[in-house]
């Protein structure tokens, strides 16, 4: 079972009115939702459950540029300037620590890759730099085995899910933003083809423009609306320790594992490269869509048919807005995480660092992470619904990115210049219009 994330309490009075409607309490919800309340404009965040619950509090904790898909770096590095106020800014610990990231290269041809990716980078002119074998103890102090190289970026940091988007949502209230949770949105009204309300399970709020920011059930809420995001969900599981003395403040992957430290001295640990794809009914309804990206990144996929197949195909994809939803019905996604895959990782890291032999597992869990074809997020308007906007499909880098992401979609709905050019992130990259 995950950490419960801090808790929020939500406002007992529903809005009638507002000019924003958020969907969804993660990072990036909760973000939005605090950027647009510093703009001074009325905004109302919806969560269907608790705020920070599923995967926006059950990541690695890793906020980080290095790695990214070009297309996010500018992101990334807006993201890390909030992340280093993020304290300042929520008035609230968040846990967020500049410590330094590594990607660990076990052979010759992972460390080009590496070489490769930093040349794509370096106009940004980032920090990040290779580590020549002999380097990797000074960095990573403790660890014994012997590596090709490595990739390192020290501005790159870590912070608590647990804390971050309920330090954030609190922020955003003190502003004057409403703050409803155990609150499910059914859907959205239209009047002369644009948004004009949400109807909630708890009543209806007239408003101007609606953001979703619903991870995982964006696809879901979309479908409704005769919108297709192509999205698919992956799992990821962690653990973390007890408290541990020794392993280094560093985090860093290597190709079977990776570790952050955290503010209660234990460790989140998962296996890199170990997220499970679970073959549900969309795997089908999007298998074209996917099958580039499928085809490059196979090794680092694990394939996997179990009872999520029924589950999903059992789940309504259409329903009236007088209905009870399968928002209703499953507040928080909770899946049970691949122990398997974690046993791995435990044993890799321990032979890697003899720091972690010691470690006590303290709890596992998992979550469901959001994917997009071309793994970058969707941040941008539906052209074919005026006033409805996506902020979603982070595919496992929302956490780091949120921040950045929830200033760019508040940025986007006021029409202000945007903190960074949103042209990569428009959802008219894909097809965006169902069947009936």
């Amino acid at each position: 079972m995950a950490p419960p994330p801090d808790p929020v309490q939500g406002s007992d009075t529903v809005p009638h009115k507002t000019s924003v409607v958020v969907i969804g309490g993660g990072i990036v919800g909760t973000s939005a939702e605090l950027f647009l309340a510093e703009k001074g404009i009325p905004v109302v965040l919806c969560e269907k459950g608790k705020i920070g619950a599923e995967q926006s509090g059950r990541n690695w904790g890793w906020t980080r540029v290095m790695g990214r898909d070009p297309k996010e770096i500018p992101l990334g590095i807006e993201s890390l300037k909030l992340w280093r106020r993020m304290n300042e800014i929520t008035g609230a610990e968040t846990g967020f620590r500049q410590c330094g990231i590594v990607y660990l290269s076990e052979t010759k041809s992972e460390l080009a890759t590496h070489e490769e990716w930093l040349e794509q980078a370096r106009p940004f002119q980032l920090d990040t730099r290779l580590l020549a074998p002999h380097e990797i103890e000074t960095v990573l102090p403790g660890c014994t085995r012997s590596w090709a190289g490595g990739l390192y970026t020290p501005s790159d940091g870590r912070a608590e899910p647990t804390k971050a988007a309920p330090a954030i949502a609190e922020a955003a209230r003190r502003l004057g933003a409403t703050i409803l949770t155990n609150c499910a949105v059914r859907g959205v009204e239209t009047k002369a083809g644009r948004i004009a309300a949400v109807v909630t399970e708890r009543g209806r709020i007239d408003c101007d423009t609606v953001v979703l920011a619903g991870g995982a059930w964006s696809r879901l809420f979309c479908g409704n609306m005769n919108v297709d995001l192509p999205s698919l969900k992956i799992l990821g599981s962690v653990f973390r320790t007890q408290p541990l003395e020794g392993p280094p403040e560093t985090s860093a992957g290597g190709a079977e594992f990776s570790f952050r430290k955290r503010l209660d001295g234990g460790y989140s640990i998962s296996r890199r490269g170990g997220s499970i794809s679970e073959i549900t009914p969309d795997s089908f309804r999007l298998f074209f869509d996917f099958l580039p990206s499928l085809t490059k990144s196979w090794r680092e996929l694990r394939l996997r048919v179990g009872r999520r197949f029924i589950e999903e195909w059992r789940i309504p994809r259409r329903w009236s807005l007088d209905a009870i939803t399968p928002f209703e019905q499953v507040r928080v996604l909770d899946p049970a995480p691949a122990e398997k895959s974690l046993a791995e990782a435990r044993v890799k890291l321990a032979a890697a660092f003899p720091a972690f032999k010691g470690m006590r597992v303290a709890e596992s869990w998992a979550g469901l992470i959001d994917v997009t074809p071309d793994a970058v997020p969707v941040i941008s308007p539906v052209d074919s619904l005026p006033g409805f906007f996506l902020a979603t499909g982070f595919s496992g880098h929302g956490f780091g990115i949120g921040p950045g992401a929830g200033k760019l979609a508040a940025d986007l709905v006021a029409g202000d210049t945007p903190a960074v050019d949103p042209t990569p992130y428009r959802f008219a990259r894909f097809r965006q219009v169902s069947g009936p």
